[in-house]
């Protein structure tokens, strides 16, 4: 593809659009510095007209201090015509602009300034002057800032004589901040035309190539930048450049918060998968009948939000716990790292459950019929044939469960105790201290033990094959677990979720009490204040996460097919970018955004937008692990012949690759809304007066004590939750290619 006459078309382009590029650029940069000067001559022109009659030093005084009036953070300096040394001599006026006039009022530009004004002819001074804008008690958001210095001659009475001049100082922020703007543009402009160039010139495919591009561009966009913003923040100690803040963040006291976010992270990680595997295998490869029961059941913890099972556990076991305290009179304390291991893994098992779930129910069983012909055992066919067929999504959901764990600060700050993680540590310095930077430096710290993880679970998988699924599945199954052992695992199952289900019970229990651990009187007063203070909240959140849910399934599914099935350069980057924001706690991503969207070109702080792509980007690496797990179990050939009979990438992946992957696409669908609902930690930082969110409206009350109306809220969430998820289900209904019949042998 790359022959001499596409390079030379590629380059012509590139020069001629380049060209023009800065030639565009350079006219509106200069006409807009000409419509700027032109307008501030025209306000210094107005301000010099508003020169007091009275001839005094206070007059002057208080004549210079209203020129913000004309022109919004500009300074002035009064200087009196001293006719007998034929110079002038500043009088009154700001600091800033005194203390910039004896700097440079012997350099040949402001003689120059100088002798205009005595001849009546205002100036403006070619070159611009650092001004030192501290020096005035209203300071500016700035303290040094380039400015544009003007000088306007006084007139006498007579009107033909000089009497005074005045010299004002006009700060370059809006014009600057016009040309940055401006420059980004451009730059963007010249970079997107680059882009799509190569695509043309140089590829085969040039829709697959497009694809890539913008995938690529949302993840630098919405992944990259804010992450580059967060740390060139963690390298500035006011202002400057400097590595205190990395020196302190490595010190021996963080360390052992790192070392506790491991183990913690680990033993989550570990109890959450074997637990998850255990619920996939009893629902998709056993009899089991009562299995859409138990997968709601199952995947509850996830739809409340994150804090609500550590204020159960405390309620409940905590030092005046209603069962710990008042029923068994127990001294034991649930704060540390075994009341924390337990409360992340109820709420994190069902991350693994539903990634390993769609791996089990896409094996073939046809392979373990065949090791069940050949004499193997059920025990040994499960060993040999679907453990091992499973390693994939076992792996992906042990990855995710140690990143969630690693980034999860709600449940550590409330039951924490003495044990430290980092996340917790985190948290604290940005929101008790205002530091953003050690904040995002403990932050960028997660990501080693994160990266190491992810890079090793995918040169695992890169290493085998699991290729089960060639066109011709099988519909059905044969039972590998013999009835003793279903037993035991449908017993361990409902005992689990039993106890889950009495954790949501002190929930529900709450909505009809006073104040829980307070008063215990029978009340319906929680009902009707919490609906009228969170109706708002309530709206906003179904809104905002039923925008968010296709967008993040789409966008996953395709992707997962993008990183598998093609190759381009940069896909390990590309993968490795994408599933970043999930180790990365949640108080950091909220906070890397207000840093990159406050701005322009993309000001998004305090629109629902930049909720809505917090949500997708937050839960994309969730869709991208199921669809390269599900992706690994089918034959490449079936979307090759496709191809061999005409069809394009978009065509094969709507009619081939998305029916295939579908119990991987409403997973992540699922996964996404339900996580949207609930989200708390980055949403706080980006909630604004016109968009709110239904968990931080819960967090409020918890923190205030009115756990009567965070029940009630976490009730309704739980509701609405639960119905979406079930008209999810029902309206994109799983088709006939990987339902199974159970058979016995």
């Amino acid at each position: 593809m790359f022959t001499k006459k596409r390079i030379l078309q590629f380059c012509s382009a590139a020069l001629i659009f380049l060209l023009l590029d800065i030639w565009m650029y350079n006219m509106l940069s200069s006409d807009f510095r000409s419509y700027e000067e032109e307008r501030n001559f025209n306000e210094i022109s107005l301000f010099s007209q508003t020169i007091p009659a009275e001839n005094t030093t206070q007059s002057f005084a208080n004549w210079i201090s209203t020129v913000k009036e004309f022109i919004p953070g500009a300074r002035a300096l009064y200087l009196s015509f001293d006719e007998q040394n034929f110079a002038f001599v500043p009088e009154s006026g700001s600091d800033t602009a005194k203390s910039l006039y004896q700097a440079y009022q012997s350099s040949s530009e402001f003689q120059k300034a100088m002798e205009s004004v005595y001849y009546l002819e205002p100036m403006m001074l070619s070159s611009m002057y650092q001004a030192d804008y501290s020096l005035d008690p209203d300071k500016n958001s700035a303290s040094i800032a380039k400015s544009q210095v003007y000088f306007v001659p006084i007139v006498d009475e007579t009107g033909y004589q000089v009497s005074g001049a005045t010299m004002i100082l006009v700060p370059v922020g809006t014009a600057s901040g016009f040309n940055s703007l401006l420059r980004t543009l451009f730059i963007g402009a010249a970079v997107i035309f680059l882009a799509i160039m190569l695509v043309i010139t140089f590829t085969r495919d040039p829709i697959t190539g497009f694809m890539v591009l913008g995938l690529f561009g949302i993840v630098l966009i919405f992944i990259a930048y804010p992450l580059i913003e967060a740390v060139r923040l963690s390298f500035m100690t006011d202002g400057v450049f400097s590595l205190q803040t990395w020196k302190e963040c490595l010190s021996p006291t963080y360390l052992v918060a790192l070392w506790g976010s491991l183990r913690l992270g680990v033993l989550t990680a570990t109890i959450s998968t074997l637990v998850g595997y255990m619920f996939a295998f009893l629902i998709e490869r056993t009899s089991f009948k009562k299995k859409k029961i138990m997968t709601i059941m199952a995947t509850m913890p996830v739809i409340s939000p994150p804090f609500s099972l550590s204020l159960s556990i405390i309620l409940l076991f905590g030092n005046n716990g209603l069962i710990s305290k008042q029923l068994f009179h127990l001294n034991t304390s649930i704060y540390g790292l075994g009341g924390l291991t337990l409360v992340q893994v109820i709420g994190m098992f069902p991350i693994a459950f539903m990634t390993i779930s769609g791996v089990l129910r896409q094996i073939d069983s046809t392979v373990e019929d065949a090791s069940l012909d050949l004499s193997a055992t059920k025990w040994q066919t499960f060993k040999a044939i679907t453990l091992p067929l499973s390693v994939p999504g076992i792996l992906s959901a042990w990855l995710l469960v140690f990143t969630n764990s690693l980034a999860d600060f709600a449940n550590p700050l409330l039951l924490s105790g003495d044990y430290r993680v980092l996340s917790t540590e985190a948290y604290m310095l940005v929101t008790g201290r205002s530091n953003l930077g050690a904040g995002s430096a403990l932050s960028f710290i997660l990501l080693m033990p994160t990266l190491t993880a992810f890079l090793v679970q995918r040169n695992w998988v890169s290493k085998k094959s699991y290729v089960t699924v060639t066109g011709k599945p099988s519909t059905t199954l044969t039972e590998l677990t013999n009835t003793p052992v279903r037993l035991t695992l449908e017993t361990f199952s409902w005992v689990f979720l039993g106890f889950i289900a009495a954790l949501y019970l002190t929930i529900v229990a709450g909505c009809f009490v006073v104040n829980w651990g307070i008063d215990y009187s029978f009340t319906l007063a929680n009902w009707g204040e919490a609906l009228s203070r969170g109706w708002t909240s309530i709206r906003d959140t179904v809104t905002l996460a039923a925008i968010a849910t296709p967008t993040a399934g789409l966008l996953a599914m395709l992707a997962s097919m993008l990183i598998v099935r093609q190759k381009f350069p940069g896909k390990r980057f590309l993968e490795i970018l994408i599933m970043t924001p999930y180790a990365i706690p949640g108080t950091l991503i909220g906070i890397s955004y207000i840093l990159a969207f406050n701005k322009q070109p993309i000001l998004l702080v305090g629109t629902g937008a930049i909720i809505v792509i917090n949500y997708v980007i937050r839960e994309l690496p969730v869709g991208l692990e199921n669809g390269i797990t599900a992706l690994h179990q089918i034959d490449p050939a079936i979307e090759e012949s496709a191809a061999d009979l005409g069809a394009d990438v978009p065509t094969v992946f709507r009619t081939i690759v998305l029916p295939l992957i579908r119990p991987a696409f409403l997973s992540s669908m699922s996964y996404t809304f339900v996580r949207s609902m609930t989200a708390v930690s980055a949403i706080i930082f980006l909630i604004s007066a016109r968009w709110n969110h239904l968990t931080v409206l819960i967090f409020n009350f918890s923190e205030n004590l009115r756990f009567g109306l965070a029940s009630v809220l976490s009730t309704i969430l739980i509701v609405i939750v639960l119905s979406v998820w079930g008209l999810m289900q029902v309206v994109v209904r799983d088709d006939k290619l990987t339902q199974k019949s159970i058979s016995t042998r």
